[in-house]
């Protein structure tokens, strides 16, 4: 039994939930992981695998055909998936952000009909803020909806979608211009439908070919071109009184991101110090296991309790909005904590592999292309320093 990244006060489903995905991603994730991700090769069989756990509705409702796991499950299973390989959670991340979403603000029709689909995997969905000319200024969003009877007319270009080819939903931020006094009040959420696959999938929505990466490959990245797209006002996110709460809502939903993209390098981490320490027990200088030495078994020393760290940091946010407790803050700072530690991690035990790290047949060699995506991913590590540093100071504001 493994000492690090263990999770005390579980509920039996969580654990035997844990323990079926533990042994899923030993057995049909970990052996192929590293072929299917040089070849970038989407992981059919992989993905359908999960499917018939029921993990695309862990989060769920069972009303709606789930399993009605917590956020914490949902954080434990991505971060074991992780463990075997990050693409894979990245197939399933966005999704329950996108079915996060709709349970929490969607309509009673919005549920009905996208939310069972969604827990059994045939609808997958994408979610899309960013665009061509912005970064992590969600305020200076471009694509805009004008309203035309009892539709709405989309234009614009969103950027950087996980799932954007084989989604068949993407909840899509853009303007909705209200007369509000802020621009972050004058935004929508839009469920906007299309079928899988490249090029137009549906009239005016085009999705180009897959953006080519460093890592994080095997799932599609892609941009969506949005030209005269009709979208029913029932499709407004929350329905047509929910205009104007997009940002809202999507901040939700990068909530669950956040402790998403923790949990992912939580596990990228542990399977960095898991390769380091199996290595490091095995190569041999000097006549004895590199392990005896000091360099390395203090190097082994930081790794593990960085990884602990991160893993309790992690939990502790999922558990926060689990209660429906606000952690903006503690999501930021573990989602900051957890994407700097695994590339600490990643690089400590690759430095640990020395030569064989840099080659192809090691799996290191991966985790180290791997790794420095999650200091991008749902904000970069300055944009969490900023939600952390406006939390702080607003609780711990002096009184005049």
């Amino acid at each position: 039994m493994a000492r690090l990244a263990q999770t005390a006060g579980l509920t039996e489903i969580q654990t035997e939930i844990l323990a079926a995905v533990k042994t899923f991603v030993d057995k049909e994730i970990i052996p192929y992981a590293t072929d299917l991700e040089h070849k970038d090769e989407f992981p059919e069989a992989i993905v359908e695998g999960m499917k018939e756990m029921g993990l695309f509705g862990l989060m769920i409702s069972e009303e709606y055909g789930g399993l009605g796991e917590s956020l914490l499950t949902y954080a434990l299973v991505v971060e074991q998936i992780a463990r075997g390989w990050m693409s894979v959670s990245g197939v399933i991340n966005t999704h329950f952000i996108v079915a996060y979403m709709i349970a929490q603000h969607g309509t009673d029709e919005q549920k009905q009909y996208f939310l069972p689909k969604m827990a059994t995997g045939e609808i997958r969905g994408a979610f899309s803020m960013s665009e061509p000319d912005l970064g992590s200024d969600v305020s200076a969003i471009k694509t805009k909806a004008v309203r035309d009877g009892d539709e709405f007319v989309i234009n614009g270009s969103k950027m950087w979608l996980t799932n954007g080819g084989g989604s068949r939903v993407v909840a899509t931020l853009v303007k909705d211009d209200l007369g509000a006094d802020s621009v972050y009040k004058n935004m929508s959420t839009f469920l906007i439908e299309k079928e899988p696959g490249f090029g137009e999938t549906r009239p005016g929505l085009t999705i180009p070919g897959k953006i080519e990466k460093m890592g994080y490959k095997g799932v599609e990245t892609t941009e969506m071109i949005l030209d005269g797209v009709r979208v029913p006002v029932s499709r407004v996110l929350g329905g047509e009184e929910a205009r104007g709460k997009g940002f809202a809502q999507m901040m939700d939903g990068v909530e669950v991101g956040r402790v998403n993209v923790a949990a992912r390098a939580c596990g990228i981490s542990i399977r960095a110090f898991e390769l380091g320490v199996a290595y490091a027990q095995q190569r041999k200088t000097f006549g004895k296991q590199i392990a005896d030495h000091q360099a390395i078994a203090f190097k082994l020393a930081e790794m593990a309790t960085k990884v602990e760290a991160a893993h309790l940091m992690m939990v502790n946010a999922a558990r926060l909005k689990d209660a429906g407790t606000r952690n903006d803050v503690e999501a930021g700072m573990a989602k900051l904590i957890a994407s700097e530690y695994c590339a600490e991690v990643t690089q400590d035990s690759f430095r640990i592999h020395g030569g064989y790290g840099y080659s192809k047949e090691y799996e290191i060699e991966r985790l180290m292309r791997e790794a420095p995506f999650l200091l991008i991913g749902e904000g970069t590590s300055e944009i969490q320093k900023t939600i952390i540093s406006r939390g702080l100071l607003k609780e711990y504001k002096l009184q005049q």
